[in-house]
């Protein structure tokens, strides 16, 4: 909020500005507000609003519940690109045995099998970008 004292034809005004949106100022002179239309041009940004969609997160529909439990996912953990695949599908897996390595934010990250058990799906490919939760691949 910018303060302002103004004299008009010899009269005192305390004018307090609150907010300024496009072509209307909210005002306060003296303890009354108001809503004031200015009359200039309105100025057109030359940078584009950027407006994203909400992520909307992946739900397999191919997990199928087994003798032995559910298919578990492996998520991404964050936004990347991957870089090489290490399990395919039907191998094999141990707890914290790598299974694909990812770069984000410049470096190589390796995402570990968190329980052991068999690649049921893997639904990346090398080169693929995947975002933060993605399902990069399910253990059955």
């Amino acid at each position: 909020m910018k303060k302002f004292k103004f004299t008009i034809n010899g009269n005192d005004y305390a004018v307090d500005v609150h907010g300024i949106e496009e072509n209307l100022a909210r005002l306060e002179v003296n303890g009354t507000p108001y809503n004031v239309e200015l009359h200039r041009q309105v100025k057109v940004s030359k940078t584009p609003t950027l407006v994203r969609s909400a992520v909307k997160q992946q739900v397999n529909p191919d997990i199928k519940k087994r003798e032995g439990g559910s298919a578990h996912p492996v998520l991404a953990p964050l936004p990347g690109s991957i870089t090489k695949l290490e399990v395919g599908k039907g191998d094999i897996v141990k707890k914290g045995q790598v299974l694909l390595i990812m770069e984000a934010m410049k470096m190589e990250n390796r995402v570990l099998a968190d329980r052991a058990g068999v690649v049921e799906s893997v639904n990346v490919h090398q080169g693929d970008v995947v975002l933060q939760g993605d399902v990069i691949m399910e253990i059955v």
